[in-house]
């Protein structure tokens, strides 16, 4: 029954017409029929509890038996990591924005604003050698309520204010202006990278390193607003093809721009890396952490931190080495054999 309850529960939690879409895509890709597709698919959601996205992008479609699948973290591992790695009394710290632009604000290279206990006449003259500024929901993710303004647009600096308010935009930053380098991959959204440590016993251990890219006109480069990702190599070169959770495709060449996404070298990596190193040993007791972070022409600087990492990009088939095992082993080398088991 409980397993039962899974598979309702994750099936309904999508859009079927997704759904359908990558199955169709799995049958042309993989040559497997629609009702197998279908069937296999049930039956992975209800066995490892995991979404038709996740099937998908995992490559569960080529991937046979429990041993090569148990090899992938799932949901409800990923969740584990965050419950034993996270104090909850520090989760604010990366949930909230302006608490985390507070703690973490050596390594920001902006300015930004706090409207909790501000006027309109500090906005304005924060606002005052400002070109572009991003009014941003406190708690918000996935690129949900952020806004990028161009100040010469606002008239009324007291009715922007109050708007920011409304709104619950209390936090107002100083836009970034990413290095020119990564705009040649999108000039429209600031292309992040997502890094992701694990801070056991003093030590920081580097897991792995997406790339997340804009795609149309979108000033915002997440995957749930149509951008797409890739993985980064230990030398800050993207290895393989973007993924796009949107259209289910890959791309070599980006859509856009023409820009090659595979070769593509990421400035100044090394530093990126440092810096959340340094960043997650000072918050020792945030254990499992996915730091976004931008490049600029003077080097990395923090967009955001994660308390819950995503699980499901650094695992993709087509981004994976060429055994196709998950990410489970590297992350039991560091947390041990037994940690996964509750």
């Amino acid at each position: 029954m409980g397993k039962l309850k899974v598979l309702f529960a994750r099936v309904c939690s999508g859009s079927l017409k997704r759904m359908f879409m990558y199955i169709d895509e799995i049958k042309k890709e993989s040559g497997n029929s629609k009702l197998f597709t279908f069937a296999d698919m049930m039956w992975c959601i209800a066995r490892y509890g995991i979404g038709y996205l996740e099937y998908r992008v995992f490559g569960f479609c080529y991937l046979r038996g429990s041993k090569i699948r148990k090899t992938y973290i799932k949901m409800a591992d990923n969740l584990l990591m965050v419950k034993k790695l996270n104090n909850s009394e520090y989760t604010h710290f990366l949930s909230d924005k302006l608490d985390f632009n507070n703690r973490f604000k050596k390594y920001l290279g902006r300015d930004f604003i706090d409207l909790h206990n501000t006027t309109s006449d500090d906005l304005k003259s924060f606002l005052q050698d400002k070109s572009v500024v991003f009014c941003k929901a406190v708690s918000s993710f996935g690129g949900q309520g952020i806004e990028k303004v161009n100040v010469s647009d606002i008239g009324d600096v007291t009715q922007f204010y109050n708007e920011c308010i409304r709104k619950g935009q209390y936090n107002i930053e100083e836009a970034v202006i990413q290095h020119s380098e990564l705009s040649r991959l999108n000039p429209s959204s600031i292309n992040t990278l997502r890094i992701v440590t694990i801070c056991k016993d003093g030590c920081v251990h580097h897991m792995y390193t997406l790339i997340r890219i804009g795609k149309g006109n979108s000033c915002v480069d997440n995957i749930s607003s149509g951008g797409m990702y890739a993985p980064v190599d230990e030398n800050g070169v993207i290895t393989k093809p973007a993924f796009c959770d949107k259209t289910g495709k890959l791309y070599e060449i980006h859509p856009d721009t023409k820009t090659s996404i595979v070769g593509f070298k990421v400035p100044m990596f090394d530093k990126a890396v440092q810096i959340c190193k340094e960043a997650a040993l000072s918050i020792p007791e945030m254990g499992y952490v996915g730091w976004d972070v931008a490049m600029t022409e003077n080097g990395p600087v923090f967009i955001e931190g994660n308390e819950m990492p995503g699980y499901d990009m650094c695992q993709n088939y087509y981004h994976i080495g060429d055994n196709k095992s998950g990410l489970k082993p590297k992350f039991e080398e560091i947390l041990g054999k037994d940690f996964f088991k509750g």
